[in-house]
């Protein structure tokens, strides 16, 4: 199962997340999150980690040519899209791609059908904080989206939750951010840990 630790800032929180078995790591490049990182910043937590895990840009609404720009300077391994991006942008990348699908608490469930040729991760529902909110996903609902396809589920998850929100939606990873963190943006390591160990308590 894919392990993301998301919304990384700092070489050495990215290094001991690895060490703790995270398979992904993911940086912030949308200005207002309170997670975000310069091309510096992303370069330092990259070379900290190694080629064995997935390295992930965060991007909400970005243009091509910005995100082509990251993604060869730091250099990253997949682009998250946390926006209003349409599947014919996606079409234009080059790279692997996350689609961010937001999960709403109550009415129809998002048709996942336009996203066949991308990875797909449910989240909460937040125009606003694009993510990182701490909030639930709906694991019901996100169950029913992850019965029809691969998924990676985030949205508040944290180390006492994800055990049963993997039992009960059973995705194909599992993403976190502020659910392992002291404060935005700097990861608590005991918490990263922690939540690593009872994701992979659940698939022994």
């Amino acid at each position: 199962m894919l392990i993301k630790i998301c919304g990384l800032t700092r070489p050495d929180d990215a290094r001991r997340a690895v060490e703790a078995g995270a398979t992904a790591i993911g940086m912030v490049f949308w200005a207002k999150s309170p997670r975000a990182v310069t091309l510096a910043q992303a370069e330092a937590v990259v070379a900290a980690v190694g080629r064995d895990v997935l390295t992930v840009g965060v991007f909400v609404d970005a243009t091509r040519e910005a995100i082509d720009h990251v993604m060869r300077r730091v250099p990253l391994g997949a682009a998250q899209l946390h926006g209003d991006e349409s599947p014919a942008f996606v079409d234009t990348l080059p790279w692997p791609v996350i689609k961010a699908v937001a999960v709403p608490a109550e009415g129809s469930l998002p048709d996942l059908s336009p996203w066949g040729g991308v990875r797909v991760l449910l989240d909460t529902h937040d125009p606003e904080r694009r993510g990182g909110t701490g909030r639930l996903v709906d694991w019901a609902r996100a169950a029913a989206l992850a019965a029809t396809r691969p998924v990676i589920l985030a949205g508040g998850l944290r180390p006492d939750t994800v055990a049963e929100a993997v039992t009960r939606v059973r995705p194909a990873g599992i993403d976190v951010s502020s659910g392992v963190e002291q404060s935005p943006g700097v990861k608590d390591e005991a918490r990263v840990r922690a939540f690593i160990e009872a994701v992979r308590e659940v698939e022994a």
